[in-house]
């Protein structure tokens, strides 16, 4: 059993504790009929081939390996009709902009497992939410053979497993900073330039999540029904604070720490008195924010006293003003400051040179001078 506060009454705010029962990171259900896998010609084939050869075993040894090791921010459902579809949920980890979102894989075991890699397709609702997870559901991945990789990151049939491909999506792929997955992003010269990007990326990456988590709250996968909806209900309070502090500059995208002082810091992401958030982002939150209000109260999420709308704080809009005209001013001061100090080396050069060159013309004309009154004599 475990606690769960909810919500006792919408009009007082006030919230009680209840015991539920646990739900289990891993379970055998029989309901596959919204798999990704389940109607390609390619799954029904290898389906027959794995009840009737050996690969039948090596899954038994995989659901093994997932229901004695699954971290418990991954959820796994496997099917005793079609052993070779598997479905799993990704919590997305605190500091990165994935956070208390889900994120959904349907796989599948290929007829001669474990020689290729398992089947991956991301439930991406039409968003792309990473450089590594595409819009139409593929996944792009070394240790899968869908990205070329050094020979040490891709799939292994003698040790590979399911649970390092679960594993490897939620550390490697759903990180801190996704937009440096793209190839070839931040190996240039200009680190602030780069990080400005990956700012504004994870603003967009949480904007996205949070439109993910109304989809799967109005259609949960199936066989997933209770946990999302638990889920949420657990941790709606904790969402909407991260879109009231991101809006309001508490927090960079991704970097939300429950603080109730406000005065604490999360590495280099708090920064109350430095850090503004994009209009887009603003913008983007003051639409979802409602929508989401609305749908964790109808989990029975424990939402307190909480508006119904986003409210950003017209100090920190009046800050916002203020400091970008000041940073506008020093970069002018800064430009005008350069381009004095390189007239001014200009012009010590340009008296160099002339010196120099004057008196080598001087020289010359001596010289020739010298020459033309020895010919005259």
């Amino acid at each position: 059993m475990a606690l769960s506060v909810h919500s006792n009454s919408a009009a007082s705010g006030s919230c009680e504790v209840e015991e539920m029962d646990v739900i289990p990171k891993f379970d055998v259900v029989s309901d596959e009929s919204d798999h990704y896998f389940l109607n390609s010609s390619k799954s029904k084939s290898d389906q027959s081939a794995n009840t009737a050869n050996g690969v039948h075993k090596k899954i038994m040894q995989e659901w093994r390996i997932l229901e004695k090791n699954l971290p418990d921010s991954i959820i796994v459902r496997v099917y005793e009709k079609r052993i070779d579809l598997l479905r799993a949920a990704i919590i997305g980890a605190a500091g990165t902009p994935y956070h208390d979102g889900l994120f959904f894989f349907d796989l599948a075991f290929p007829s001669d497992y474990p020689a290729r890699p398992p089947l991956v397709y991301y439930r991406s609702f039409g968003y792309r939410i990473n450089p590594n997870l595409y819009a139409n559901g593929r996944v792009c991945l070394s240790l899968v053979n869908t990205w070329p990789g050094r020979k040490g990151e891709k799939w292994n049939p003698k040790e590979s497993t399911m649970l390092q491909v679960l594993v490897s999506i939620q550390a490697l792929v759903l990180n801190e900073k996704p937009y440096f997955n793209e190839p070839g992003y931040g190996i240039w010269p200009g680190k602030s330039y780069w990080e400005k990007k990956s700012i504004a990326y994870n603003e967009d990456v949480f904007v996205i999540s949070c439109k993910s988590m109304l989809l799967l709250l109005r259609k949960p996968p199936k066989n997933f029904e209770e946990f999302v909806a638990a889920h949420f209900r657990e941790r709606g309070n904790l969402i909407l604070l991260a879109c009231k502090s991101y809006a309001n500059g508490r927090f960079k995208a991704g970097y939300f720490k429950n603080d109730v002082a406000g005065t604490s810091s999360n590495g280099n992401g708090y920064s109350t008195n430095s850090f503004f958030p994009s209009e887009k982002l603003i913008a983007s939150l003051k639409i979802l924010y409602p929508e989401l209000v609305a749908a964790f109260s109808r989990t029975g999420a424990c939402l307190g006293n909480s508006v119904k709308q986003l409210i950003v704080e017209e100090k920190m809009r009046k800050k916002k003003k203020k400091k970008s005209a000041a940073m506008f001013k020093k970069q002018l001061s800064n430009q005008v400051s350069v381009m004095r100090k390189t007239r001014g080396v200009a012009k010590v050069l340009f008296g160099k040179f002339k010196k120099v060159f004057g008196l080598k013309h001087g020289g010359s004309a001596a010289s020739s001078g010298r020459k033309q009154g020895n010919v005259k004599k």
